[in-house]
């Protein structure tokens, strides 16, 4: 499916989407839905980390030195809490070495409006790419307010991972941070009145934890 958002990465891959129509459907559990979030975080840091550098190096074989490569700046994954924290254990499981900061923003349900609650970021999370990670791209707006926290910490280089995203967050973002490349496994229809991802599988958060 073709889109016009030269900030969106739309990653295919049938077993994203094998994973992906379970996840969206209402009678998964909890314990289903929590697994399948980790799993497809797993998968699309794959394609997430293609664009990382590396760096030379050399590694001792049980027969002799060998030439090999290694990402040697370090990584710091953010994730959007708590909706966000799901995803993030899928992330860990191929970068266990990686740093986490938290970022808590809660959406006011009257405005749709985001409210930061918590920060907790390593002191030196400038030093090298940052991955924010949350599982809705609705309005765009908690996803903008927590670059914009990344930003103010020094962070330039930046990415996110979502599961599900609306036309109307990706454009959100586009405008207000250009250059940070959104990675999603589905970009959806639309939002509906109440700032809902249609068709979308219900609040990420809620079906993670059983708070439905």
């Amino acid at each position: 499916m073709p889109h016009r958002f030269s900030n969106l990465c739309l990653v295919r891959h049938p077993l994203i989407a094998h994973k992906l129509s379970f996840i969206r459907e209402r009678h998964t559990t909890t314990r289903d839905f929590r697994r399948l979030l980790s799993e497809i975080a797993a998968l699309m840091t794959y394609e997430v980390f293609r664009e990382f550098a590396t760096t030379p190096c050399e590694v001792e074989t049980p027969l002799e030195r060998a030439a090999a490569e290694r990402i040697t700046t370090p990584i710091t994954i953010v994730p959007v809490l708590r909706a966000g924290l799901g995803m993030t254990r899928g992330v860990l499981d191929l970068v266990p070495e990686a740093r986490v900061g938290h970022i808590g923003i809660r959406r006011d349900e009257s405005t749709a409006m985001p409210i930061g609650y918590y920060t907790k970021l390593p002191s030196d999370v400038s030093c090298g790419p940052v991955i924010l990670v949350d599982p809705m791209l609705a309005t765009g707006g908690s996803s903008s307010h927590a670059l914009s926290i990344l930003r103010g910490a020094g962070c330039t280089d930046l990415r996110l991972i979502c599961l599900v995203a609306s036309p109307e967050g990706v454009g959100r973002l586009l405008a207000d941070h250009p250059t940070v490349r959104i990675y999603t496994a589905a970009l959806d229809r639309e939002l509906d009145a109440n700032k809902y991802i249609r068709p979308g599988l219900g609040d990420a958060g809620d079906r993670t934890y059983g708070t439905a």
